[in-house]
């Protein structure tokens, strides 16, 4: 299954990538998943030519069609203005609008005090349910004061366990059972044995 990260931290490094990264641990240790990272600020020009000319650029193209083609999702913005990063919100703007429709998304932020916590169910929960996907109950906000703290690894352990829950499951393929010896012998004989001819009436 492919798992796709999106990541709105500026900074290098970025508590927000680290929100992220830790976020995709949490939902590997669950499910088997071929996981893919995409750093907006590094589309951030690739994004705004998409809006003054119509058309992405290569990289910008293929961070879309990771995201389109993601069996999970999980999108973290750093809090700006009590609300998500204008960048973040761009690249989610310039994608196909059914692009998310039916896909499973984990949403988390970061933000200097827990007084934006609340950017979770007031901006990204919304903006997630206009764009059809399915998001998971529980979001992750991380504050400063959050890391190494306790609560902020069980709500990533919560968040990661809904969101495997809900992707979809890779079929296995059955392999044939072992028929016992005693079994295929007899098979074989009720093949082999002489049919009586019928009576002569």
């Amino acid at each position: 299954m492919k798992l796709v990260v999106v990541s709105a931290g500026l900074s290098v490094p970025s508590s927000t990538r680290l929100l992220a990264d830790r976020l995709a641990a949490a939902v590997a240790d669950r499910t088997p998943v071929d996981t893919e990272v995409i750093e907006l600020r590094d589309l951030a020009v690739e994004i705004a030519h998409r809006f003054t000319s119509g058309f992405p650029g290569k990289a910008l193209a293929a961070a879309q069609d990771a995201v389109t083609g993601a069996d999970g999702l999980i999108v973290v913005t750093p809090v700006f203005s009590a609300s998500y990063s204008g960048l973040f919100k761009s690249f989610f703007d310039v994608l196909d609008k059914d692009a998310l429709a039916g896909k499973p998304v984990l949403i988390a932020a970061t933000g200097g005090t827990a007084r934006h916590s609340l950017v979770l169910d007031h901006a990204l929960r919304p903006l997630f349910s206009h764009l059809r996907a399915v998001v998971v109950p529980t979001g992750v906000y991380a504050a400063s004061e959050d890391w190494g703290a306790e609560g902020l690894p069980e709500r990533i352990e919560r968040a990661a366990q809904e969101l495997a829950a809900l992707m979809p499951k890779t079929e296995r393929r059955e392999e044939p059972g072992v028929v016992p010896f005693a079994e295929q012998l007899a098979a074989l004989r009720a093949t082999q044995e002489p049919r009586l001819p019928h009576p002569v009436r």
